[in-house]
C-alpha cells in the first residue's frame, strides 16, 4: 500500500518558550544573587528576603507555564506581571536612598523583562506594549524622576518586547503558509498517484466498455454510452475536479500541525469559480478544456455564461444531431473570461439565423446574446456549413448583476 504523504510538526515559536523559561530561571537566580551581593545597602532586608522566596517559589511552579502558548493562559500573564510591578514598587522600601539614586537594580531586577516577553510572544507585540507600559510607569515611580539611565532601561524593554512580538507574528503567519503550501503539495501527489491509479484502471474499463456496446448494438449500446459518459465524468474529476480542503492551524504555536476543515461557501454576492458550474456539461461527446487556475466571475454573472453555454449545447443537440461531437474551451484573459462552444456538426446554413428571428425563433438571440449583453458582454457565432459551428462568448470580470438593469429598465 502506497505510503501518504504527512505534515511533520515543526514550529520556530517552541524555541522562543524554552529560551524563555530558562531567562526566567537564570534571571530569578541573578536578582537572588544581586540582593546577596549587596547585602549592606537593605535597610529593611526582611521586605527582599519575603519578596524573593515569592519569587523563587513561583518560578519554579509556573515553568510548565511557559512550555507553549496554550498553557501560558491571560490569568496567568496578569499574575505574572503583577509580581514583577510589586517587586519594582517594593524596592524603595527595602533599600536605602543611596542605593535608589546610585541607579541600583530593583528587587526583580531583569526578571521583569521575562514578564513582557510572555506576553510578547503570547500575543505578538500589541501585547507586548501593554506589558510594557506598567512596567515603565512603575519603573518611573520607583526611581522617583525620570532619570536618564531609567528612561534607558524603560525604552530598551519596550522596543525590544514590541520587536519580539511582531518577529513572532511573523514566524506564526509563515508557519501557517508553510504548512498549507506543504498540504496542497501532499494533496496533489496523493491526486496524481490516484489519477495514474484510475487511469490504468477504471478509465481502461469504461472506455473498453463503450468501445464494446458501440459494436454490440441494443442495450449494450445504451450500456456503453453510459459509460463513456462516466469516463468522461471521472476522468473531468481526476484533472481537475478535486478541489483541496482549507487546513488551519490547531494552535498558532503548533506551527505546521493542520487540520482539515469544510472550504466556507462563496456568499451571495461573492465570486465563483466558472469552472465548477461549467464542469457538469462534460459528457461523452462534449469535451472541457480549462485553465488550471480558478476562474473567478461575480455569481451572478458566472450563472448567466453558464446557462449560454447550456444554451449552446442544446443548439448542438438538436440541429447538429445526437452523434455531433462538442468542445467548450475556458480562457481566463486579463479583463475578460471567453468561453467557446465548437461542435463537428453541419454548420448553420448563411441567412439562417436571421430568418428564425423573423419567424419568432429566437434562442439563439435571447438565450444566448441577450443573457451576455445585459452583462456587458458579446456573444459572437460563426458557422461554415459543412464544418460545424463555434460560439465565442465573452464576458468582462467585471460583470454587473443583469437583475440590476433589469430593474432600473
Amino acid at each position: 500500500m502506497p505510503k501518504r504523504e504527512r505534515v511533520m510538526r515543526m514550529s520556530v515559536e517552541q524555541p522562543l518558550w524554552r529560551a524563555l523559561t530558562a531567562y526566567r530561571v537564570l534571571t530569578m537566580l541573578y536578582a537572588v544573587g544581586l540582593f546577596a551581593t549587596a547585602y549592606d545597602e537593605y535597610d529593611h532586608a526582611g521586605v527582599a528576603i519575603a519578596y524573593y522566596v515569592v519569587l523563587f517559589v513561583w518560578t519554579l511552579a509556573t515553568l510548565p507555564r511557559v512550555q507553549s502558548a496554550a498553557a501560558c493562559t491571560k490569568r496567568f500573564l496578569a499574575v505574572d506581571l503583577a509580581i514583577a510591578l510589586t517587586g519594582i514598587l517594593l524596592t524603595p522600601l527595602a533599600v536605602n536612598e543611596q542605593h535608589i539614586q546610585s541607579g541600583g537594580p530593583t528587587l526583580p531586577s531583569i526578571w521583569t523583562a521575562g514578564s513582557v516577553l510572555a506576553y510578547a510572544i503570547k500575543g505578538g507585540w500589541r501585547w507586548a506594549a501593554f506589558a510594557s507600559t506598567p512596567v515603565a510607569a512603575a519603573n518611573l515611580i520607583e526611581r522617583g524622576a525620570p532619570a536618564r539611565d531609567t528612561v534607558h532601561n524603560v525604552i530598551l524593554v519596550w522596543v525590544a518586547s514590541i520587536a519580539i512580538g511582531y518577529v513572532v507574528e511573523v514566524a506564526r503567519a509563515s508557519e501557517r503558509t508553510l504548512a498549507r503550501a506543504l498540504e496542497i503539495e501532499a494533496a496533489t501527489r496523493e491526486r496524481e498517484r490516484l489519477a495514474r491509479d484510475i487511469h490504468d484502471g477504471v478509465l481502461q474499463v469504461l472506455a473498453m466498455v463503450q468501445r464494446r456496446g458501440a459494436v454490440l448494438g441494443g442495450e449494450a449500446a445504451e450500456l456503453g454510452r453510459m459509460a463513456g459518459e462516466q469516463e468522461v465524468a471521472l476522468r473531468t474529476l481526476v484533472s481537475g475536479g478535486l478541489i483541496p480542503v482549507s487546513r488551519v492551524s490547531e494552535d498558532a504555536a503548533e506551527g505546521a500541525v493542520v487540520r482539515a476543515v469544510e472550504e466556507p461557501s462563496y456568499d451571495e454576492d461573492g465570486p465563483v469559480d466558472l469552472r465548477a458550474l461549467l464542469a457538469p456539461y462534460a459528457a461523452a461527446k462534449v469535451s472541457f478544456a480549462e485553465p488550471g487556475a480558478a476562474v473567478l466571475l461575480p455569481r451572478a454573472a458566472a450563472k448567466e455564461l453558464a446557462a449560454a453555454v447550456g444554451a449552446a449545447l442544446d443548439n448542438v443537440r438538436k440541429h447538429a444531431g445526437e452523434d455531433a461531437r462538442a468542445w467548450i474551451l475556458v480562457e481566463d484573459e486579463p479583463g475578460e473570461v471567453a468561453v467557446t462552444v465548437r461542435d463537428d456538426g453541419p454548420g448553420i446554413p448563411e441567412g439562417r439565423l436571421a430568418q428564425a428571428e423573423g419567424e419568432g425563433r429566437l434562442g439563439v438571440a435571447l438565450s444566448i446574446r441577450g443573457r451576455l449583453r445585459d452583462l456587458g458582454g458579446s456573444a459572437e457565432l460563426i458557422s461554415v456549413p459543412g464544418q460545424g459551428t463555434e460560439v465565442e462568448l465573452k464576458v468582462p470580470k467585471d460583470a454587473k448583476d443583469p437583475r440590476g438593469k433589469a430593474e432600473r429598465r
